[in-house]
């Protein structure tokens, strides 16, 4: 069979699926799934084990990956006995309550549905961005435990996959994306999500979407050319240590425990024809569940002013500055006066171990009242583990307050039972109309369609290791929006003002700087995906620099529309977004100086005036010079630009 005939003319070989008779066929040949646009091919086999071939533009780039499912004492799918194929196209329009990447996404696919013997079906969806699949079943028992998951994901060559390596199962999940190649992975070599694997031009990555009930999926190396899924196991005791670490120190050997009959998280491959696509590609956002939120209305994206990155160093004031009223009051009159929309109280406004307990320096309820009166509200970080144990009183009490989110910290974990804290978190959170941000671990970042209010989340090695590591590189910068930005948004907090050169860094706790120029850390603000968006830095800081406060007050934290405009991962990229009217154009290198040119053809007739702010002429040995000017631009305009090493361009199109 050709595997190129599109799914609508596929003829069936063999016999047919489903005899109008109620006969069945013993093993029914299947049809190759392919997506909407023909480029991608799935071949999907069953008989004595579930496996299937994916082919982009011809060429076989996943072989023989397989699946299988152990619930209680039976392997789903080895064998499997073919009952139906179901073949279904969807062609439909989502519109995101919080538009990350667009105000409109295409929910366009082809779907196969298989069903089994052993009442359990798979079902395939192939799309033009990707391939997807996940396990259903309707099991007589009402509560199964699930012991096994087999995921294989085989690839046709020993290839480069940029693999976020971790030590143990208990992490943050901020990690660095180096490229590695397949055969040097063994299953010593644990990852989480996503490992990006480079296929000729073609770029894979795994991912996962609407987890719930069920722990996340990690990756193990096979010393081979694929990659292979594992789980952490439910945990049957813990221990904690302090107020957050709480550790594993006894677990099952099973997975969950779980309805019988239920659908289980789509496993994802994600196909890039070039680079950028990594960056626009829809796929985690739309196989998640659908929002659970019904009222709305009152989830606001926006910039934050935040403390704890700048030590809460402000400076030419008459109060002494730390975690007290006075202080947070500033940050409100700083918030009010630049148009930001929320200030974070992080770690020190409760004593640890109880978040009723506000400690005597902060008044909770006058901070809010005042930042009432500037249309400013008040996010609270909190330990997960306290908010756990105290999570109905803890909520209303904020939600009293008149609190609009929370910051919710150290979970370092995504097994069963975490994961089910990160569903009731939020939907407890949206009943009292509080947002979200989760700091502490990846996984949450995929439930931000089902749970909107969930603005943000961090699980990536952002800004505040810069206060004791090197690890932040342009080249690491460079790397996250093809990598961790396809699990969802992330809250890298970026807006640094002392910039440094390569040679000039330091990592310094209480008094923090950046890697690479001014103007990097700027399109920053347009290259990372976070509708909730910090400002890192101290207000003083930023009160003293007039023009970058400028853009900072200016650029959006949600997008009508995204395009890349060139991208090559972990070099450099330039993404254009528009957010109604205006656009915002966003570049950053690694530690090489580029020329590039972008092409405004994206632009609408007529004339427009570009706000840019370049590299200085000597960001290469004082980062943080730069030039800001506006000049007339139209859609004819070829702009060209040189990014000093560790540089960056930020610019803002609007219509004259």
């Amino acid at each position: 069979m050709n595997p190129m005939i599109p799914l609508r003319v596929v003829r069936w070989f063999g016999c047919l699926v489903a005899l109008s008779v109620g006969g069945w066929c013993a093993v029914p040949s299947l049809p190759v799934l392919q997506s909407p646009d023909g480029r991608i091919a799935v071949q999907i086999r069953a008989g004595g084990q579930l496996a299937y071939d994916v082919l982009v533009d011809e060429t076989v780039v996943v072989r023989d990956a397989t699946l299988a499912l152990q619930v209680e004492q039976t392997t789903l799918g080895r064998p499997a006995e073919l009952r139906t194929v179901t073949p279904r196209q969807h062609d439909a329009t989502v519109q995101p309550v919080v538009r990350q990447k667009a105000a409109t996404l295409r929910d366009r696919y082809h779907e196969l549905r298989l069903e089994f013997a052993g009442n359990y079906a798979v079902v395939f969806r192939a799309y033009d961005e990707g391939v997807a699949y996940r396990w259903e079943t309707q099991l007589a028992q009402s509560e199964v435990k699930v012991f096994a998951e087999e995921a294989a994901f085989n690839f046709a060559d020993n290839q480069t996959v940029w693999y976020p390596e971790e030590e143990s199962f208990f992490s943050h999940n901020e990690r660095i994306f180096l490229p590695r190649t397949l055969g040097d992975l063994a299953a010593k070599n644990l990852a989480s999500l996503p490992a990006v694997v480079e296929a000729g031009q073609t770029r894979i990555a795994i991912l996962e979407s609407d987890v719930e009930d069920y722990p996340g999926l990690w990756l193990r190396g096979t010393s081979g050319s694929g990659l292979t899924a594992t789980f952490p196991p439910y945990p049957l005791k813990e221990e904690l240590t302090g107020d957050r670490d709480v550790r594993v120190t006894a677990a099952a050997d099973y997975l969950a425990v779980t309805r019988g009959s239920r659908t289980y998280p789509w496993r994802i491959l994600a196909v890039a024809h070039r680079d950028g696509e990594l960056l626009t590609n829809p796929l985690v956002y739309l196989l998640a569940a659908p929002s659970r939120v019904a009222d709305t209305s009152w989830i606001k994206p926006g910039k934050v002013a935040w403390d704890w990155w700048n030590a809460n160093n402000v400076f030419g004031v008459d109060f002494k500055s730390g975690v007290n009223t006075a202080t947070y009051k500033y940050y409100i009159d700083f918030a009010a006066a630049n148009g930001l929309d929320y200030v974070v109280l992080d770690e020190g406004w409760y004593k640890l171990g109880n978040v009723l307990d506000v400690v005597p320096e902060i008044d909770v309820p006058e901070l809010v009242a005042y930042g009432r009166q500037k249309n400013v509200s008040i996010v609270l970080w909190v330990v997960w583990k306290t908010l756990e144990d105290q999570l109905q009183p803890a909520l209303d009490q904020f939600a009293q307050w008149g609190v609009r989110g929370i910051k919710v910290d150290f979970m370092q974990r995504d097994d069963q039972k975490v994961m089910s804290h990160y569903h009731r978190v939020s939907a407890e959170a949206a009943k009292r109309r509080l947002l979200v941000d989760f700091h502490g671990a990846i996984r949450p970042a995929l439930l931000t369609r089902t749970y909107p209010n969930l603005i943000t989340t961090e699980g990536v090695r952002g800004n505040e290791w810069n206060k004791w590591s090197t690890h932040i590189t342009p080249e690491h910068t460079a790397t996250l929006p093809f990598t961790r930005m396809m699990m969802g948004p992330m809250d890298f907090t970026p807006g640094a003002t002392l910039n440094a050169n390569r040679t000039g860094f330091a990592a310094n706790f209480a008094r923090p700087s950046s890697q690479g120029t001014r103007c990097h850390q700027l399109a920053l603000y347009v290259v990372f995906e976070s509708p909730l968006q910090m400002l890192c830095d101290s207000p003083s800081h930023y009160l003293r620099e007039p023009d970058m406060m400028e853009f900072l007050r200016s650029v959006p934290t949600e997008w009508d529309e995204t395009r890349v405009l060139d991208a090559r991962i972990s070099d450099y990229v330039v993404v254009a977004r528009r957010r109604g009217a205006d656009w915002y154009l966003g570049a950053i290198t690694d530690w090489n100086t580029r020329e590039l040119e972008l092409d405004l053809s994206f632009l609408s007739e007529g004339r427009f005036t570009l706000d840019e702010y370049r590299d200085g002429v000597n960001a290469d040995r004082f980062a943080q010079d730069y030039k800001r000017s506006q000049v007339p631009v139209n859609r004819e305009t070829k702009l060209k630009l040189r990014l000093a090493e560790g540089g960056g361009y930020a610019a803002r199109i609007s219509a004259e």
